[in-house]
């Protein structure tokens, strides 16, 4: 659907160029955004290295114990019934820390592995279980502690202050993550009540 969209748009843009002259205009502009994208790409590819390193370092020391201890008693509450030695919890614990970071194309691969084991225990195969539609809401709330990739990308733009949205990132972040977690409870009462 995503890729009909995008030929759409640029079909009429090419239409609209040609009725109304703009065709150099529109070369133009399609090899700079080309032009910028790489530059951003080659920016952000540095970044991410590091920020992927570091969650390889935290996943296999005991400093992911630590930290998973730290977000023990959220999800103690949210997921209560999880096993806290299961493999579900620990892969959920990385992928809140990963988020947390802000390096959410790190957090995926504890994100599939977190849905593949609560997929395991859930005990009916054809609908997600409770702990399932929690998990994603949460993980596309994605708590943000430091923005790594909103930084970096600010940073790759010359702005002149680039951790400048950290207050507003953590407000939002925030509240969003509550009202989720408030919104997906009252989902998943009204689901068990049908």
């Amino acid at each position: 659907m995503i890729n009909k969209i995008w030929c759409f748009f640029i079909i009429i843009s090419v239409i609209f160029s040609i009725l109304n002259g703009n065709l150099e205009t529109l070369n133009q502009s399609i090899f700079s955004s080309i032009t910028d994208t790489t530059q951003m790409v080659i920016n952000l590819f540095g970044s991410m290295c590091f920020w992927c390193g570091i969650i390889k370092i935290i996943s296999e020391t005991s400093l992911q114990e630590k930290l998973k201890k730290i977000i023990n008693p959220i999800n103690k509450r949210i997921f209560k019934n999880l096993d806290e030695n299961g493999k579900a919890y620990k892969n959920i614990s990385v992928n809140m820390v990963t988020n947390m970071l802000g390096i959410g194309n790190a957090a995926t691969p504890a994100g599939l592995k977190a849905v593949e084991e609560l997929e395991k225990i859930n005990p009916d195969k054809h609908k997600l279980s409770d702990e399932m539609v929690m998990f994603i809401a949460i993980n596309t709330a994605s708590l943000q502690i430091i923005p790594t990739n909103v930084i970096a990308i600010r940073n790759s733009l010359n702005s002149a202050n680039p951790s400048g949205i950290i207050m507003g990132v953590w407000f939002s972040s925030i509240m969003t993550f509550i009202s989720i977690i408030i919104l997906t409870k009252i989902y998943l009462k009204l689901r068990r009540k049908r």
